[in-house]
């Protein structure tokens, strides 16, 4: 699938229902209701919802209203940015926001500020995505909570502050580097700050009423956990009845090809976990003799599931696959719990990951398809090094 998507061009979404459907049919017996049930409705809404709602507020010149703002608050000091938006999405997890709620509200405001100011967009969504995973495993955060649940639950000793510290510092240490290697052209930054246009900073009744909308997003989402995709496209049709002139064209900039691409390849995964060929590896790895190497095994397990699945359901099931070389009292369960958390989250940096889609959907159209063959690099990096780095870290040393 990932080859002939490369190779050729076709969206891999359309390889990937196809192969769900021949070898959910033919090879695991499973109808088409069932296949079908794999298919992500709710990442389907939130990507077509965000991408609506923000295309209505950049034709109504919000989003540019708010660059502005932004702008002029870190007092045209352009390369602090990215900074911002990753302690920003920080701390909007660690205080108990969904991780995807954070991204699908900061993400096209941030990547609008790289596009309007000569920023590297790959330094600013991945800033974005690290951001929201460092402060994601706070004890009142969505991911701590649950993986403390799941660690107590399992009769583990495990350590709350430890944790949330090592993710913290572990997605810190990774904004750091990518901060060198996805530098900005500063003849680039120069030139977007000379081109900027006057007058972005008006206030209109329809700019307005948009950034209440937008507002409204974030205390749904945020605050009373409310669906951030249904909140969104509700948001998007209000103000498409009351400024019909401005939605004119929101719909199909809405990013279809990326909902298909990561609709598709999520779908043929569900088929895979549904034939138990994830849990089959997990097991595999869990009944190792040596329990080292079987941690790392569960680590890379929890990170190559995780950049196509649920991060929470992915961390639901490989902690408890580790109780059994935990009892042997020959590792720190701490340690094991953070580098198989940080190893479950750090790749959700994956076009296929709720996070990583949020970010590719608000790429520009022309742009994007140069963006997705960066990420998927990246993301494979992320994936092959990631997990290595937690287990050194967390259980070797």
């Amino acid at each position: 699938m990932f080859a002939a998507a490369t190779v050729l061009p076709v969206n891999m979404g359309a390889i990937g229902l196809a192969a769900a459907f021949i070898i959910g049919t033919l090879s695991v017996g499973m109808t088409a209701a069932q296949i079908l049930a794999g298919f992500p409705g709710d990442l389907f809404v939130t990507l077509v919802g965000i991408t609506y709602l923000f295309a209505i507020a950049q034709n109504n010149g919000t989003v540019d209203l708010l660059v502005h703002y932004g702008v002029k608050a870190t007092g045209g000091r352009v390369a602090v940015i990215p900074w911002v938006m990753f302690l920003v999405t920080a701390l909007l997890t660690a205080i108990g926001a969904v991780s995807p709620g954070a991204v699908a509200i900061i993400a096209p405001i941030a990547l609008r500020f790289a596009s309007q100011h000569g920023i590297n967009p790959m330094l600013m969504g991945l800033m974005v995505i690290h951001g929201a995973q460092g402060g994601g495993f706070s004890p009142i955060s969505i991911y701590g909570g649950i993986t403390n649940q799941v660690v107590e639950r399992a009769g583990l000793a495990g350590n709350e502050t430890y944790l949330f510290l090592a993710s913290l510092g572990f997605n810190l240490a990774v904004a750091i580097v990518i901060s060198f290697v996805f530098k900005s052209d500063p003849a680039k930054v120069s030139a977007a700050a000379a081109d900027m246009k006057p007058g972005a900073g008006k206030l209109t009744a329809e700019r307005g009423l948009t950034l209440l909308a937008l507002l409204a997003l974030g205390i749904g989402a945020l605050v009373f956990e409310l669906n951030v995709g249904f909140v969104a496209i509700t948001a998007a049709v209000v103000l498409a009845l009351i400024f019909p002139t401005s939605q004119k064209g929101a719909v199909e900039k809405a990013a279809w090809s990326t909902v298909l691409l990561i609709c598709g390849v999520i779908t043929y995964i569900n088929v895979l976990q549904k034939a138990g060929t994830v849990d089959w590896i997990g097991q595999g790895a869990a009944h190792m003799g040596y329990p080292l190497l079987a941690v790392l095994l569960l680590c890379y397990v929890a990170g190559i599931v995780s950049a196509f699945a649920s991060s929470v359901g992915v961390l639901g099931a490989t902690i408890p696959l580790a109780v059994p070389l935990l009892t042997q009292g020959q590792l720190s369960a701490a340690g094991v719990v953070a580098a198989i958390a940080v190893s479950t989250t750090i790749v959700d940096v994956s076009p296929f990951s709720t996070n990583g889609a949020l970010v590719l959907a608000n790429i520009e159209t022309g742009a994007r398809e140069r963006f997705l063959k960066v990420m998927l690099l990246y993301s494979a990096v992320v994936t092959l090094v990631g997990p290595l780095l937690a287990w050194l870290f967390f259980v070797l040393v």
